[in-house]
């Protein structure tokens, strides 16, 4: 089954790296070449099940590139591609952005000081 291709270019890239996991998936795989089992301890509640559909369907979009080794036991790795790497500065702003939001809503959030009563405001 193909995808609908959107007029719309943000809601293309969100149908190539939206979700839960695809973002964290990338973002361990941009510091270099990961194995299955690595990635899935790195990314805290992602279960085998949804790694493995989550990778490959950034493979089927070229986002990432899977490669089997000929070794005993087998040995499968992930890496970027190319294509892939150019969505790098976009992880950079959503993290800066993402950074500065923690920093709004803890400053929102957090409990002021009562306000200060005087004498002179209790006349």
């Amino acid at each position: 089954m193909q995808k609908r291709v959107s007029p719309c270019p943000v809601e293309s890239a969100l149908a190539v790296i939206g979700g839960r996991w695809k973002i964290l998936i990338l973002c361990r795989l941009l510091r270099g070449v990961g194995r299955f089992n690595e990635l899935r301890r790195a990314i805290e509640g992602i279960s085998q099940r949804m790694l493995a559909q989550q990778l490959r369907e950034l493979e089927r979009d070229g986002i990432v590139e899977r490669r089997a080794h000929a070794s005993s036991p087998p040995r499968v790795e992930y890496s970027v591609t190319e294509f892939g790497r150019t969505l790098e500065p976009v992880l950079d702003l959503l993290w800066d952005w993402g950074e500065a939001f923690q920093e709004q809503r803890a400053a929102r959030v957090a409990p002021s000081s009562p306000p200060r009563v005087t004498p002179a405001a209790v006349k």
